[in-house]
């Protein structure tokens, strides 16, 4: 104990993701933040309600934030922050044209954040993603290992699911895993997807994978379209929690994540969806995986697709 956590944004994303950090009763301290006067004080006072019922000691504050940095001092110390604030999408956006208008808003609190908070680790879920994560390193300054991105914990749970659904087996039977950019260079891993062990190419023909992994990749777009109003937060938090966790305990579990990558898979410099080690120093190393001619061609083209965008970032 001892830990403190902020979660910026008290959006469904960000409130869901502050619950869940509490309810795992490993932080003394979440800190949920948001723009939106009053709102983040009055979800910290009905999450605190809870926890006798759900059995909890992890207090939560609330915190209204100015862009003048008001506010932010309720942050001081915390030792992970994540960063959810930005707008979602609507039906038909693409995650890419929210890049300059949240570029704005995370370059906006992760100024704030090196500020208050200098020794945190910072996971971005912000979209666009990959982009919005090289945002947040460049605008902190942090070591490029402090700062990841969640997606790939995302995207293999939703291809765990949709394998799961399709074969009708327990979902806890089903390992997948996705790499590359979070987005349209999303880069699905069939040889490293298993059911009981077995690989998903005994099991389903190839043209089947192929349309799971095209249901993947629009996963997100999918919820958004049946939502009308605001974008996926029920897996997105849970994964971002997850990785909040594995910090908070430096556990040094291995998970799909957004991480700087310079020389792995022969690409240099670019923060791109990989598997890495976690723990209290963020992103303790990449971990490479066995990948196949076609699998190794995709993930250096998501490369490549991130790295042009992530320079057009620094300027915003």
């Amino acid at each position: 104990m001892g830990k403190k956590v902020t979660v910026v944004g008290a959006g469904f994303y960000g409130s869901t993701t502050a619950q869940r950090l509490a309810e795992y009763d490993v932080f003394e301290t979440v800190v949920l933040t948001d723009i939106i006067e009053g709102k983040p004080e009055g979800l910290a006072l009905d999450l605190n309600q809870s926890r006798s019922i759900e059995g909890f000691e992890t207090k939560v504050v609330g915190a209204t934030t100015g862009t003048d940095g008001s506010g932010y001092e309720a942050i001081a110390g915390s030792d992970i922050v994540v960063i959810t604030a930005g707008l979602p999408r609507k039906p038909g956006m693409s995650r890419m044209d929210l890049l300059e208008v949240n570029a704005k808003i995370v370059r906006g609190v992760a100024e704030q954040v090196a500020k208050h908070a200098p020794n945190a680790v910072v996971i971005v879920v912000s979209n666009p993603l990959d982009e919005m994560t090289a945002l947040a390193q460049l605008a902190t300054q942090f070591p490029k290992n402090r700062v990841i991105g969640q997606a790939g914990m995302l995207d293999t749970a939703r291809f765990t699911h949709f394998v799961a659904e399709e074969l009708k087996v327990p979902v806890g039977s089903v390992k997948t895993l996705t790499l590359g950019s979070h987005g349209d260079t999303m880069v699905p891993v069939p040889s490293r997807c298993t059911v009981n062990g077995k690989p998903l190419s005994e099991l389903l023909p190839a043209d089947k994978i192929e349309e799971l992994v095209t249901r993947t990749r629009n996963g997100g777009a999918e919820v958004v379209a049946l939502l009308k109003t605001g974008s996926a937060y029920y897996a997105p938090s849970a994964a971002a929690a997850r990785m909040a966790k594995a910090v908070a305990e430096d556990s040094g579990e291995v998970m799909p994540v957004c991480a700087w990558v310079d020389g792995e898979y022969g690409i240099e410099g670019v923060y791109l969806g990989v598997e890495a080690e976690i723990g209290a120093a963020g992103a303790r190393k990449v971990v490479l995986t066995d990948l196949t001619e076609s699998e190794l061609a995709g993930l250096k083209e998501a490369a490549e697709a991130v790295r042009a965008k992530q320079s057009d970032v620094a300027g915003l």
